[in-house]
């Protein structure tokens, strides 16, 4: 249901260890911020994806020091049966004991570890939660949607281009879609340096929505592996008439001047989409995250892989078999979208509710506080071209 938020402040794993020692990691990674030392962790279990990173705070942001991703399609069946199956939850269940393994050895001292979607809905979703903390040690929160919205703004918050007047911020999930529209008029004209890449970005909120629609969830009601024009149109219209109560509450087509406005996609959906545009033999995290595209861009490249069979998606590099089913709904999702908001220009974000995370425990303990510069030595270009914030893995 479409809200009004209040604005708030501030390569896979080697196997896990015995579940008492992630017990002991999640205890540690609960305690309280003591120096400027402390390694942090975020881990967001969605109903597609398990992904962790874990950081250090630097300077300029954080710098990530161990990172971890699997698809574990936890939320597969869900929306049939209304429950996690077995054998999500143990398939889950596994992939976390590599993230606590991740988090003990890397000595994580605060974090924050969430559930999105699968677990919202699941009628055993609580109880799966339950059963993580006993199997693996880790303490699961199940998040609502307003929360996973503003930990996606605040992850991409650094890659909004301060000359527009609004943003779309939008994070295609597996079960579900949060949609985020900014109204960066309100940040002042010094926000790029005073505001960017920090929580105090959601103050620029204008209006939110959470659709129940997601690459699994909509693939698995329209077929994902043999995707024709009319079904994949079938898909669009459902996402569509999704958004019409939001936009006819809001009206952002009217109040959005498209010439100053741009979406930022955080999802496998939109860093998938620029690899193949690219041209990528392989993903290359450095190159499509900050990248723009062109809705043009966007639109070959969705009528491309409808055009090929399941067989050549899968043997696309950027998209593989854990994604060749699921990939067209995410075109889907994004052709919704820009239908309903036709800007031209997308910018591709390859971070998001993990990144949203690190920032917001690294502000409450205040390493947000632009530290005094320092005279600057002739080592001063050791370190050029190091990232603010890095990531390890693609999601």
């Amino acid at each position: 249901m479409p809200g009004m938020p209040a604005p708030v402040g501030g390569p896979e794993a080697d196997p896990a260890g015995a579940a008492s020692d992630a017990r002991d990691s999640a205890r540690d990674a609960r305690a309280p911020a003591r120096s400027n030392s402390n390694v942090y962790g975020a881990l967001d279990l969605g109903t597609n994806n398990c992904r962790l990173l874990v950081a250090k705070p630097s300077r300029r942001g954080f710098v990530v020091v161990d990172a971890f991703s699997r698809i574990i399609r936890l939320g597969e069946g869900v929306q049939a049966t209304g429950a996690l199956s077995e054998g999500a939850q143990k398939r889950t269940i596994a992939a976390l004991r590599i993230c606590a393994d991740k988090m003990r050895r890397r000595g994580v001292t605060r974090s924050r570890l969430i559930a999105t979607e699968a677990c919202r809905i699941a009628t055993n979703g609580a109880s799966f939660i339950d059963r993580v903390e006993n199997e693996t040690g880790l303490a699961l929160e199940i998040v609502g949607r307003e929360t996973e919205a503003k930990l996606a703004v605040s992850g991409c918050a650094s890659l909004l281009d301060s000359a527009c007047d609004w943003a779309l911020v939008f994070d295609i999930g597996g079960g579900s879609s949060e949609l985020i529209w900014l109204d960066l008029r309100k940040l002042g004209e010094d926000w790029k340096q005073s505001v960017r890449n920090r929580a105090d970005i959601q103050h620029a909120i204008a209006a939110w929505t959470s659709l129940p629609l997601g690459v699994v969830n909509l693939a698995e009601r329209h077929g994902g592996r043999d995707v024709t024009a009319e079904s994949y149109e079938s898909m669009v219209e459902d996402v569509a008439g999704a958004l019409t109560g939001f936009e006819s509450q809001y009206r952002f087509g009217e109040r959005v001047d498209h010439d100053r406005a741009h979406f930022l996609g955080t999802s496998g959906t939109v860093t998938t989409i620029s690899g193949i545009h690219l041209g990528l033999h392989r993903y290359d995290r450095s190159r499509v995250d900050g990248c723009w595209l062109k809705d043009s861009d966007v639109r070959r490249v969705s009528g491309d892989l409808i055009a090929m069979s399941y067989a050549d998606r899968i043997a696309q590099p950027c998209i593989g078999q854990e994604r060749a089913d699921l990939v067209l709904a995410g075109c889907a999702i994004l052709e919704a979208l820009l239908r309903t908001w036709p800007c031209q220009r997308l910018r591709v974000a390859d971070r998001g509710l993990r990144e949203g995370i690190l920032t917001m425990l690294m502000a409450q303990d205040g390493h947000d506080r632009r530290t005094p510069r320092r005279r600057r030595r002739k080592s001063r270009g050791r370190n050029k071209g190091r990232a603010d914030t890095q990531t390890a893995s693609r999601d």
